[in-house]
C-alpha cells in the first residue's frame, strides 16, 4: 500500500491483514497520521498494543520500521550519531604509517566514519518505500530530550557540526508510545495527533487472540479473557496482564491438552501471565473468586 492509496477502509483491511484487530478510533487515527504527515503518539498501559500498532502499520506499508527504545539516561548521541572512534584511529594509525597527515582531521570527521543512529537512520533512508520510526517509551526520556525532539519532529533535520545538515527527503511516519509514567510536554503533543489505547473489551480481545491462535478452541479463548478480565480488574495486581499474557496464556493451556480452563489449570499456568511473587499471590486468591 503506498501513501497515495489510504484511505480509512484501506488502513482497517491493511492492519487487519498484519493481524492486528483495530477499532474505529485506531482506524481514523493512523488514516489522519498517514494523511497529514503528523506523529502519532499512542499513551495507554503496558500490553494494550501500542508497539504492535506500529510494527502493523510498517507491515500494512511494506515499509522499514526503525525503533530507537528510550530508556532513562538516553541522549542525543545514542538516539541520533555518534563517531567510530576505533575506525578513526586505525585511519589515523594508517595515514602516519604513510606519512600522509594531510587534511587529516577533515577526513577522520566525514560521513564514512559517522555511527547512524535511528533517528538519523530515519533521515536518510531513500527511494519510495516509507519508513516507518518508532520511537518507544517516550516518557522514559528526560525533558532535554524531549525538547530536543521536538526540534527534530519539527523540521526533520539535524546538523553534525563536522560534516553538515541532513534533511529527510521524504519524512518518515513517526509513531511515539507512552506508559504514562510521567506526562510528557505540551509541546510535544501539539506536534502530535494524539491516541489513547485502554485494553480491548472481551469480544475484540477474543478476537485478536484468535486471530493469533486459530488452532485454540473458542471456549478455552473465552474462559482465557475472561479470567484475564479479573486479573486486569483488581487493584491489588500491580503489573496488569497485556494482551500479549491473554495470548500467551491461552497458547500454554492448548499446548497442556485443555480445552477449556478450570481452578486447577489457571492457578498452575498463572505464571504465563504474572511475573511477581506478590502479584501470583493475589492472583490465586482472584481465581479463588473468579471461579466459585
Amino acid at each position: 500500500m503506498g501513501l497515495g492509496e489510504v484511505s480509512l477502509e484501506s488502513v482497517s483491511t491493511g492492519l487487519l491483514k498484519q493481524g492486528y484487530i483495530p477499532s474505529p478510533q485506531i482506524v481514523t487515527s493512523v488514516y489522519l497520521a498517514m494523511r497529514l504527515g503528523r506523529p502519532l503518539l499512542v499513551e495507554g498501559d503496558p500490553g494494550c498494543g501500542k508497539t504492535e500498532l506500529a510494527k502493523a502499520i510498517s507491515g500494512m506499508l511494506g515499509a522499514s520500521l526503525i525503533r530507537l527504545q528510550c530508556y532513562d539516561g538516553l541522549d542525543v548521541s545514542s538516539a541520533l550519531y555518534d563517531w567510530n572512534y576505533m575506525k578513526q584511529i586505525m585511519e589515523i594509525r594508517i595515514r602516519q604509517a604513510r606519512s600522509d597527515l594531510s587534511n587529516l582531521e577533515e577526513d577522520i570527521f566525514s560521513e564514512k566514519f559517522l555511527m547512524k543512529r535511528p533517528l538519523l537512520q530515519a533521515l536518510l533512508r531513500k527511494g519510495d518505500t516509507p519508513t516507518v520510526l518508532l520511537i518507544d517509551e517516550i516518557d522514559r526520556t528526560d525533558e532535554e530530550f524531549e525538547g530536543f525532539l521536538l526540534e527534530f519532529l519539527g523540521e526533520f533535520q539535524v546538523t553534525v557540526p563536522e560534516v553538515g545538515t541532513f534533511r529527510a527527503e521524504k519524512p518518515p511516519i513517526v509513531i511515539l508510545t507512552s506508559n504514562r509514567t510521567r506526562e510528557l510536554g505540551d509541546g510535544l503533543r501539539r506536534r502530535c495527533l494524539y491516541l489513547y489505547l485502554t485494553y480491548p473489551d472481551r469480544d475484540r480481545e477474543m478476537e485478536i487472540v484468535r486471530t493469533k491462535l486459530p488452532r485454540v478452541g473458542n471456549e478455552l479463548v473465552a474462559d482465557v479473557v475472561k479470567a484475564v478480565s479479573s486479573l486486569r480488574s483488581s487493584n491489588a495486581i500491580t503489573k496488569r496482564p497485556g494482551i500479549s499474557e491473554s495470548i500467551a496464556w491461552a497458547e500454554a493451556l492448548d499446548s497442556l491438552g485443555k480445552h477449556s480452563l478450570d481452578y486447577p489449570a489457571a492457578v498452575e499456568t498463572l505464571s504465563c501471565v504474572l511475573k511477581t511473587p506478590e502479584d501470583l499471590e493475589e492472583a490465586r486468591k482472584i481465581m479463588d473468586e473468579h471461579f466459585k
